[in-house]
């Protein structure tokens, strides 16, 4: 029922959609540029759209667009207090948790937006400009689905930024800072065997540089963790944030 009134507040809100649509668009566009990009004097062309090296290709670039999403939630979470709709839903009879449920539900439905996003894109430019290759299309797909949690442990970054903040403009500015500047500084101050371990870090092993592998033959094995033994630790760090933001809720005045 609460989450009824949660989509009766988005769906109509404009600035959901922008961002939405400049999720879409700006991926797409990426995505259609880079196959006209010229290596050793020869455009990459289908080679790029080819299946399943396709998926993650498009999960690494996809994954540098998910700042807004985040930046969504943040507007969203952040409204709620400005607007005091968090302490009309108590008076209402609502819990907490509830609260946090209802952003949870928003959290997994962005997640799976990108997701489709991810798809739609890849089966289009895959099936368009790499047929050859269609067969495969559906080999290498999890990806995709690391790709989701890569997401929800980015949004459940967010939902902690928007709940101690409480304020968008300084609360999409403290996401991006740390995501973009205090973490990355962090990690050169740390050995490589912890660096990996910061939740930022996490989640981006999740969709890992496309040919590391490669890469690694001639600069030396990455520190970084396989997506496989991410995995369980973005989990870990998604119900943490989530944890902390109930904790957060609970403990100060709506």
């Amino acid at each position: 029922m609460l989450f009824r009134a949660e989509l009766r507040k988005i769906v109509p809100y404009r600035t959901v959609w922008i961002i939405l649509l400049l999720f879409v668009v700006l991926l797409a566009l990426f995505i259609s540029a880079g196959g006209k990009v010229t290596l050793n004097g020869q455009e990459v062309g289908a080679t790029l759209y080819t299946f399943p090296g396709l998926w993650q290709k498009l999960t690494y670039v996809a994954s540098y667009f998910n700042l807004l999403l985040g930046v969504l939630l943040v507007i969203l979470i952040t409204d709620e207090f400005q607007f005091r709709t968090f302490r009309q839903q108590v008076i209402d009879g609502a819990s907490v948790v509830e609260l946090l449920q209802n952003k949870l539900l928003v959290s997994a439905a962005l997640a799976s937006f990108g997701m489709l996003t991810v798809l739609g894109l890849g089966f289009y430019f895959g099936l368009t400009r790499a047929a050859d290759s269609a067969s495969q299309a559906t080999s290498g797909i999890t990806a995709v689905v690391l790709y989701g949690v890569q997401v929800l442990g980015l949004l459940s970054m967010a939902a902690l930024v928007a709940v101690l903040v409480r304020r968008s403009g300084p609360g999409i500015l403290l996401f991006l800072l740390y995501a973009w500047v205090a973490e990355p500084l962090l990690r050169f101050s740390l050995p490589d065997t912890l660096d990996r371990f910061l939740p930022a870090k996490i989640f981006n092993s999740l969709t890992p540089l496309p040919g590391q592998e490669v890469l690694d033959t001639v600069t030396g094995p990455s520190a970084a963790l396989l997506p496989t033994e991410a995995l369980p630790l973005a989990l870990a760090y998604t119900v943490l944030f989530w944890a902390l933001s109930y904790l957060v809720l609970r403990s100060r005045d709506l």
